[in-house]
Formats: structure tokens, C-alpha cells, sequence
């Protein structure tokens, strides 16, 4: 058995209630809380007036979008404004990648290139994060449990991660009824997203024994649970997507990922495309490509095993499962690279910015250019 290591949050909570039943808990980290929200912070009034019955005082920073530099720049402005002793976010995988950034930056000293990959110096962080929080709302990205958060750099047309390991959250709170009701366009997506991150780890060149555990049981009831969520709602598949996306979050943050990460960074930075979508387009292409080109047993035998799961969930033969997946998820609304407007430069950028992407070290197998170029193409 190989030798590995586990980080993550320090504590997770996962469960319906755990969101109301953590107000305590967050009471303890001080009095005076940044609450990082979606665009409507409305939909997190429960919230603020939960915090404010346990004696915290709360100031709102919405985040309309994926985040920028920009806009974690007005966050900590506001975090200072408001002597934040914590930072609480509340959201899909851009408002708590927000917010992990913004707890994190707050102290720290220089500007915020200084600490970004690629693009940056990458330094570590030298002063500890503020206390951090978060509550997703959708079952995608499992930043909850993750050391980094994506930032794009719009002058650098990138986006590019903030990573050290102080980053992990003090709490996870993993609630699975704040996805309910989530809008199919988003629940689709963000499901995708998530099922790429158990798929990516199981197969990457880091995977190890407790990520492979995590990996074998969410792939198939993954898979099982979003069939049943595009034909209606369900609370049980709800709760079967949040410990997906928990999973995913786990995995990645203690394996890696793949090809389908180290396209979907730049092709977001490039385009503005939602991250979930690019993901959800990628996936069966560089399942395939992956396939076709990978020589060693493990990634090959875990590649078929793939393949099974989607079969029995898509009710098709393993071998036509990468095409049957791709076929499903056009089928339920998703759109291809060209409606997600990436474009023919946008594409060759992002295969030659890949090389350079951390998501790509952990691949099974080495891909050149012309070989991410053909998954793209067969993306659009």
C-alpha cells in the first residue's frame, strides 16, 4: 500500500438541519462576520438574523460572478470596514472560493499577485486565514473542503488558483437542503462538474487507497442520482449529489485531477464560461481521449470500470458509454463549447496553456496539443 497523506476541513458537518443547527458554532469564532453571498444575499436573510440572535454582527459582500481579482479586493476592503473576525460564505463553488480567498488575503501582507499561481509569485501565505466557513448551495465544486480557491486575472485572460494549506476551512457545513429546488440548468452543470471531480482523482497518478474509497462509491450513485434529478425533483438524490460533491471536493483536494480541469481553467479564463459547463462539455471527450491513449493497467482497468457505472446508469453498453454520456447531457440541455461561446483562438490558447496548469500533472496520460485540440473540437 502506498504511502500517502489526508488534509481537509477541520471539521465537517453533513446532514438536513446542520446549516441552522451550526449558528453556534460560528457565534464562537467572534462577534463581527463578512457573510459572502450569491447576487441576492436576500436568499441568506435566514442567516444573518440566525447570527444575529447568537450576538454577531454581519455585513453582506455579494459576489455576482465567478470571482477576480477585483472583486477580492473589494472584499477585504469590506472585511477591514467591518473588523470581520471571521468570513462566512454562503453559495455555489464562486462565492466560497470567494470568500476562502478573502479570509486568507485579509492579513496577509503585498498584493494579492504575490500569492497567485502561474501568474504570480505563488507565495505561501505567512500569517494565518481568518476563521472560515462555508455552506454550499449547489452540489458541484466541494470547495468546501479544499485549500484553494480560483481567481481569474482578466489581464492575464486566466484563471489561476490561491493554494497553501492554512486555507482549509475551520467548517464545512455540507446541508443538502440548501440544493433544494436548485434550477435544473445549474443542477446539471454543477452535477456534471462534481461527478468529473470523483472521476478525475480515481484515475489521476495520485490517487490513494482513502480517495480510491471516496471515489468507487460516488462515481455510480453520482451518476444515478442527476439521471434521477433531470426527470425531477427528489430530496434523496439531492442528498446523494451533496456527498458527491463533498467527495469530489475530498478527492481532488488529497489526489488531484486531470485533463478536464486543466482545459476548463483557461478555456474560463479565456471565455467567461461557466466552470460546470465547461466541465460537464469536456467530460466524456477526455474520458476518451484518456482511453484511447493510456498504456498503464490501473488508470485502464479503472477507465473500464467507468465506463460500467455510466452504462448502468444511462441504461446503454460500456462501450458506447463515453458517446452515451455526451449524447445525455446535450439531451438534457447542456451546451457544447460553441454556445458556451468559446471560440477556434480560445481553444488554442487553452491547449497550449494547459501544459502549465496544476490539474494536468496528475493526468493519466500525457496529451499534446493536437490531442486537446481534437477533444475540444469534439466538445463544440
Amino acid at each position: 500500500m502506498p504511502a500517502f497523506g489526508f488534509a481537509t476541513a477541520t471539521e465537517i458537518r453533513f446532514g438536513r438541519g446542520a446549516a441552522r443547527a451550526a449558528v453556534p458554532t460560528l457565534a464562537s469564532f467572534g462577534g463581527r462576520a463578512l457573510l459572502v453571498t450569491g447576487a441576492l444575499p436576500k436568499r441568506a436573510e435566514w442567516l444573518v438574523q440566525a447570527l444575529g440572535e447568537v450576538g454577531v454582527s454581519v455585513m453582506c459582500f455579494p459576489v455576482p460572478n465567478e470571482p477576480d481579482v477585483a472583486l477580492i479586493e473589494a472584499g477585504i476592503d469590506a472585511a477591514r470596514q467591518v473588523g470581520a473576525t471571521s468570513v462566512i460564505a454562503i453559495g455555489g463553488g464562486a462565492v466560497i472560493d470567494a470568500g476562502k480567498a478573502i479570509a486568507a488575503l485579509l492579513p496577509a501582507s503585498g498584493p494579492i499577485l504575490d500569492y497567485l499561481e502561474v501568474v504570480g509569485k505563488g507565495l505561501p501565505l505567512r500569517t494565518a486565514p481568518l476563521a472560515f466557513a462555508a455552506f454550499p448551495t449547489t452540489a458541484g465544486t466541494g470547495a468546501e473542503v479544499t485549500r484553494n480557491a480560483v481567481i481569474a486575472v482578466p489581464d492575464a485572460q486566466r484563471k489561476v488558483s490561491l493554494r497553501d494549506p492554512s486555507m482549509l476551512p475551520a467548517l464545512a457545513i455540507v446541508d443538502p437542503a440548501l440544493t433544494d429546488n436548485c434550477p435544473r440548468a445549474i443542477t446539471l452543470a454543477s452535477g456534471l462538474d462534481a461527478i468529473t471531480q470523483v472521476i478525475e482523482p480515481y484515475i489521476c497518478t495520485k490517487a490513494n487507497p482513502l480517495t480510491d474509497s471516496l471515489c468507487r462509491d460516488a462515481i455510480p450513485r453520482g451518476l444515478s442520482a442527476l439521471r434521477t434529478l433531470m426527470q425531477g425533483e427528489n430530496a434523496a438524490a439531492r442528498d446523494a449529489m451533496a456527498w458527491v460533491s463533498l467527495s469530489g471536493g475530498l478527492a481532488l483536494a488529497n489526489a488531484g485531477l486531470g485533463v478536464v480541469h486543466g482545459l476548463a481553467g483557461p478555456l474560463g479564463g479565456l471565455s467567461g464560461a461557466s466552470h460546470g459547463a465547461i466541465c460537464g462539455a469536456l467530460l466524456p471527450h477526455c474520458l476518451a481521449a484518456n482511453d484511447a491513449a493510456v498504456t498503464d493497467a490501473q488508470p485502464r482497468n479503472r477507465l473500464a470500470e467507468i465506463r460500467v457505472w455510466i452504462a448502468n446508469a444511462l441504461d446503454c453498453a460500456p462501450s458506447d458509454a463515453f458517446d452515451s454520456l455526451a449524447r445525455w447531457s446535450r439531451e438534457q440541455g447542456l451546451p457544447g463549447l460553441d454556445a458556451l461561446a468559446v471560440t477556434a483562438e480560445h481553444r488554442e490558447a487553452a491547449a497550449r496553456m494547459a501544459a502549465s496548469s496544476s490539474s494536468m500533472k496528475a493526468n493519466p496520460v500525457m496529451l499534446d496539443e493536437a490531442a486537446l485540440n481534437r477533444i475540444m473540437q469534439a466538445a463544440l
